[in-house]
């Protein structure tokens, strides 16, 4: 049975986006990268939401330009399967990509049962959903080393959730990678 996971890198006052929009500072370095890439080296399908699949859908895009370890990524985000929730997208654009028109906890319980590999959910809005509905097993945040003041929240604020922590790693540029298993 697959396991569900959440990811996201995050300013150390727990937002993924500031009050701006902007999320540049959370870009990883060679090393960041390089070790987000293990992380992700599980994941099969990933599931997004309309906001966040627009985001992502740029890795579909060979860009020779990449660094070596972008062009590592977008190959990994390539081979996996996704599934966008979104009730407004008209349509996807990108290969191995399936619409579903509402979120269905039901629907992701039978792919944790039925895959091999594992899920991710991107995004804090689909996220919290899943957490709602007791399907995420891990939690995995890369903490950047600053302060955004407000913006959007990586983790749901109604939520309250048991966590293990199963792993950490600090890295020489001051992000730190923290991994829990949900309790409960």
């Amino acid at each position: 049975m697959a396991r569900l996971r959440y990811f996201a890198i995050c300013s150390l006052d727990g937002f993924v986006a500031d009050a701006t929009g902007r999320f540049d500072w959370a870009m990883p370095d060679t090393d960041v990268h390089e070790f987000v890439n293990d992380l992700e080296r599980p994941v099969g399908t990933y599931l997004y939401g309309r906001r966040m699949y627009d985001v992502m859908a740029g890795w579909d895009i060979d860009d020779p330009d990449r660094p070596a370890v972008a062009q590592k990524y977008a190959a990994l985000w390539q081979r996996a399967d996704k599934l966008v929730f979104s009730s407004t997208l008209v349509e996807v654009w990108t290969a191995r990509t399936r619409l579903v028109r509402r979120f269905d906890p039901a629907v992701v319980r039978q792919l944790k049962t039925n895959s091999m590999r594992d899920l991710s959910v991107g995004g804090p809005g689909l996220a919290a959903a899943a957490f709602q509905a007791g399907l995420v097993d891990d939690v995995h945040l890369i903490i950047c080393p600053i302060i955004v003041g407000g913006g959007l929240s990586a983790l749901p604020r109604e939520l309250r959730q048991s966590l293990d922590l199963a792993e950490q790693h600090r890295f020489t540029n001051g992000m730190v990678y923290l991994r829990y298993r949900t309790v409960g």
